[in-house]
């Protein structure tokens, strides 16, 4: 070899270090990144995908304020049909007369004379009152009544319909971190593949069994894997931020995803043959919740003209007294019972015109539900298209892995053994990234469309990921 030739290889030798050096520091940086799913220690908490559902489902803000408005619904409840206890007052007057009130009596002196005009009553009177009313019917408390139980199942389906929304979107945010974690594994093999490549191509290149472009070609390729591994490290951050947020995880903790291959496998799979079933939809329980209200609403203004009836009782412990020294000297109690009633005889037509409009949005509530359901079907069939057009994805896209990885081992082969050109091991191994990455993308959104599909189909569950 002249020495010009051996310059021009140490040249292309130290390039060659370079790019060694940028791959193990790439390596380094994305094995420090992707920790949270491979290196697995005693520090940092592992969850799996049930897991992280588990403790949305406590710590979640939002779900937890979901759960509080049926505390709130409860109350509102007990304060409504409170009217239907005893009501106890306790008041009292303190009076004083300046002028005393003035009154005719008969004159007895002159009989069928003029009355005598005189002043009557007490200058200091203090009367305490203690009164207690009890309702016996009232159209309004009715109502209260037998609302009470619908407004309660209204909270807890508005509950449910945040812990459904929680376990759909952990589920599709967890398995778009699974993917980037895995596209991370797929790259750094690629990488690290590639990289052995380079230093054949160049001990090949020194030998003169190839030219200078294999050389090259194999650097731009190292390169392009590189880069692309730079990417998805750099995209893990955000997504466990994603996740976290959804989970109400604190941000300053961290934790592992776990998972396991097998049962994710087994769970890709999903009976297609079960038929679409409006009532076990949350909305559809929730639009059904609605219009029983409404209807108990017209059925309240139907009644509006039925009387209020209630029992009072009245005790009065009254102290008279001209000088207020006195005042409390002596008492004279009484008291008093009896019923009130209360009949609406003429409103100017409102009873009649809130019955008319309560219909009308009884009617609104009937095409809330035919849009709906028109709605829910479009959803479950579209869900159901994607799950079965991923599904039959996913197959070719792993059976065209297989033979991918098989097509690269023999252009490999054949290339060290000079058989063809470095081209050849270009197109194999760039069939072979991209049926990996096709082949896990095609898996992560086989499990995203059958989170949708099990959404469109009411079957999510949520009630034992709580434990």
């Amino acid at each position: 070899m002249n020495t010009r030739m051996h310059i021009f290889c140490m040249k292309q030798f130290d390039k060659m270090i370079c790019i060694v050096l940028l791959f193990g520091a790439l390596l380094s940086t994305s094995l420090r990144s992707a920790a949270q799913n491979n290196n697995r220690n005693d520090t940092v908490e592992s969850l799996t995908l049930n897991q992280c559902i588990g403790y949305a489902l406590k710590h979640q803000p939002g779900l937890n304020q979901a759960m509080i408005n049926i505390s709130i619904a409860k109350t509102t409840n007990a304060i409504n049909l409170s009217g239907w206890l005893p009501q106890v007052n306790l008041s009292g007057n303190l009076i004083h007369y300046e002028q005393l009130p003035t009154s005719f009596v008969a004159n007895q002196a002159v009989p069928g004379g003029p009355p005598i005009q005189t002043r009557t009553g007490i200058v200091n009177t203090a009367i305490p009152e203690l009164s207690a009313t009890q309702t016996i019917f009232n159209p309004q408390l009715l109502f209260a009544a037998k609302s009470a139980k619908l407004y309660v199942a209204a909270a807890d389906q508005a509950t449910d319909s945040s812990k459904i929304f929680l376990v759909s979107s952990i589920s599709k945010s967890f398995y778009s971190l699974l993917l980037t974690l895995e596209q991370i594994g797929v790259l750094k093999e690629d990488t690290a593949r590639l990289n052995r490549n380079v230093m054949d191509t160049y001990h090949q290149f020194v030998g003169g069994i190839v030219d200078e472009t294999d050389y090259d070609e194999a650097i731009i390729t190292l390169n392009n894997s590189v880069a692309q591994l730079k990417q998805q490290v750099e995209n893990v951050t955000p997504q466990y931020a994603v996740l976290k947020q959804l989970m109400g995880y604190p941000p300053e903790k961290q934790f592992n995803v776990a998972y396991d291959t097998l049962q994710m496998m087994q769970e890709i799979y999903y009976d297609t043959m079960q038929p679409m079933q409006y009532e076990k939809r949350i909305e559809y329980q929730q639009l059904q919740t609605a219009r029983k209200l409404q209807r108990e609403q017209t059925n309240y203004y139907r009644l509006a003209f039925l009387p209020t009836v209630s029992g009072f009782y009245n005790y009065y412990y009254e102290y008279e007294s001209n000088t207020f020294s006195n005042l409390f000297s002596n008492a004279y109690p009484y008291s008093y019972i009896g019923i009130s009633l209360n009949m609406p005889l003429f409103t100017g037509f409102s009873r009649v015109e809130n019955v008319h409009r309560s219909r009308l949005q009884e009617d609104i509530v009937n095409w809330a539900e035919v849009s709906l359901k028109s709605e829910i079907n479009t959803e479950f069939t579209t869900a159901m298209a994607n799950y079965k057009s991923n599904l039959y994805n996913w197959q070719i896209l792993k059976d065209n892995e297989r033979l991918a990885k098989n097509v690269y081992r023999i252009v490999s082969l054949q290339y060290k053994q000079g058989i063809v050109a470095y081209l050849n091991m270009i197109v194999a191994e760039s069939n072979l990234i991209a049926a990996e990455v096709g082949y896990t993308n095609a898996l992560f959104q086989l499990l995203s469309s059958k989170i949708d599909l099990e959404k469109a189909a009411g079957n999510i569950s949520y009630n034992t990921l709580t434990n």
